[in-house]
Parts: structure tokens; C-alpha cells; sequence
């Protein structure tokens, strides 16, 4: 399976338009919003996917948004399909976040939105909901690319192009994989960023210099020195005659805004923590375009 070019990527608004909308999944395939039903179903009718990507719910996150579903209801639908010999049962899609907070805020019935999909065109759904509301976890996120690579034989640039990442960010996050148990726990618990990851990967021993990056509270420049230094080679540096060494993190991340906005996007880093983006446009179309983009707010 192929995916299109756009895919998925698009948008999650996409699964939500007016009947005539029609939401390409892949080259050959398309689910038209006419195969859609709205309806209200009650809360113990639906049940999680085993397959989602997201593994981790934060508890006081969930009770945010409870509390919030008391005062002014559920603002956005669940997406479901139906569970094949099970009779009006089904298994969410995207928003299961949504449908535990209504459960913690005792809401009986919640609105649905019900479509046929199959595994593959669910799983990059799950993916994208979460990576839009910037949910997921880099383990999560890397687990997801890998599933689609190894389930329904996507290469890492149609995983890109399915899920609105480059494919260097998609080959970059499941290389992640490859690091020790204990490594990926921390990524998982916060206590190491995926760029702390990242420079562990080809070290001697990450486990170990994971720890000591978490106990002295080291950068991710840090940590790429520490990881050269073990394992007895130099560290790129920076480049004579005023030339500033630019990480490759911050040329991935570039990268992936670029490709999300379709405008050239440059990182400058004024310390290690500060800096700034700029944004190229090359005309006030464009500009308004980035305006009405950044002045959306994401849905609850």
C-alpha cells in the first residue's frame, strides 16, 4: 500500500467536513465522508484500540479536561469504527483522551462520528491526532513510524508524507528503537528529551551515560561531547573564520517546519536555550496563510 503524497497528513479536520468532503488515505483509496454517520452513543459502547499509539494518559491532564467537559460539554466528536461481530460496539479511533475525561466527568453519552477503516489507515489516524496536539511521547511517536513501516510496508519516506513529517525526522525518531530498555524509560518518563536520545544511539554504553546525563543535568551539546569522549573520537566542531557549527536537531526541526508551512524557516540559536525563528514569505498571501495558522487554537 502506497501511500498519496498528502495523505493524512492534511488534517484531522478533514475526517469531520461537510458530505461532500472526501479524505484520501492513500494512492488508490479514498474513504468519502458518505460513508460518515453522526449519532450519539452511549459512553460504555466504546472501547480503546489495543494499537493505539499512545500509551501514557497524564492523570492530571485527563482531569483537566474533565472539568472542562462538566462546564461546556464535549466540544469535538469521537472518531469510531465498528468492531466486526460485536453489535453496536466501537472501537475509538481517535480521542480516547476525550472519552476517559467524559468518563471521569460522569458524561453517559458522548457524540460520535462513525467510520469504516481498516488497521492501517486507523493506526496513522491515532498517530496524527496525537502528533497535531503534540501528545505523544518521542518512544510512542518512534513505535508508531515503526508499526507502519513494519506492518504495512511503508518505507520511511511514505510514513513522512502519510503522517505530515519529513523523512528524516520519521528515520531519525525510530532510530530510537535501537537504544536500551532503561533509555527508552526515561525518554518515556521526561527525565531525557529525544535530542538526549538521539546522541546516545551509537555510544558504548548509553545506559550508563544516560544516567550520568540525568544526574548532572546536561545539555544535549553536552551529551553529544560526553557520548565522542567515551567512545574515544572527536566531536564535530565549530567551523573556522566566524562560521557558526548549526546542530543537526535544530536543522531536522528546521526541516520539518518548512515542510509544514511550505515557507523556508530558519533556527538561530543565541544561546543554549534562546534564540529565534524566522519565517521567508514572498508575498502578503503567504503571510496571512502562516497568520491564520498560528491563530488557531487546537480542539479539545
Amino acid at each position: 500500500m502506497t501511500p498519496k503524497q498528502r495523505g493524512l497528513g492534511r488534517g484531522l479536520d478533514a475526517l469531520f467536513e461537510d458530505e461532500e468532503a472526501t479524505f484520501a488515505v492513500s494512492a488508490d483509496e479514498a474513504v468519502p465522508a458518505s460513508n460518515a454517520s453522526r449519532k450519539t452513543l452511549g459512553i460504555g459502547q466504546l472501547t480503546p484500540n489495543p494499537d493505539q499509539p499512545r500509551t501514557h494518559f497524564d492523570a492530571a491532564a485527563i482531569n483537566e479536561l474533565a472539568e472542562s467537559i462538566k462546564q461546556h460539554g464535549l466540544l469535538q466528536p469521537i472518531l469510531v469504527r465498528p468492531i466486526p461481530g460485536q453489535a453496536d460496539m466501537y472501537e475509538i479511533v481517535a480521542g480516547e483522551r476525550r472519552w476517559r475525561a467524559c468518563q471521569k466527568a460522569q458524561i453517559h453519552e458522548v457524540p460520535v462520528v462513525i467510520r469504516d477503516l481498516d488497521d492501517s489507515q486507523t493506526l496513522q489516524i491515532g498517530l496524527i491526532e496525537n502528533l497535531q496536539r503534540q501528545d505523544l511521547n518521542a518512544m510512542e511517536e518512534a513505535k508508531g513510524y515503526q508499526r507502519l513501516m513494519d506492518d504495512f510496508a511503508f518505507s520511511a519516506e511514505h510514513v513522512g508524507q502519510a503522517v505530515g513529517r519529513s523523512r528524516s525526522h520519521v528515520a531519525n525518531m525510530t532510530r530510537l528503537l535501537h537504544l536500551p530498555q532503561s533509555v527508552q524509560d526515561m525518554v518515556v518518563g521526561g527525565d531525557l528529551s529525544a535530542g538526549h536520545a538521539r546522541a546516545l544511539i551509537n555510544a558504548k554504553n548509553p545506559a550508563l551515560l544516560a544516567q550520568e546525563v540525568v544526574s548532572k543535568g546536561l545539555s544535549v551539546r553536552q551529551t553529544e561531547k560526553l557520548a565522542a569522549d567515551t567512545a574515544g573520537r572527536a566531536i564535530q566542531s565549530r567551523p573556522k573564520g566566524g562560521a557558526t557549527f548549526k546542530d543537526p536537531n535544530i536543522m531536522a526541526l528546521e526541516k520539518d517546519i518548512t515542510n509544514a508551512l511550505g515557507l523556508k524557516v530558519s533556527i538561530g540559536m543565541a544561546g543554549e536555550f534562546d534564540g529565534s525563528v524566522k519565517i521567508e514569505f514572498k508575498s502578503l498571501d503567504q503571510l496571512d496563510e502562516v497568520l491564520a495558522r498560528l491563530s488557531k487554537t487546537p480542539q479539545r
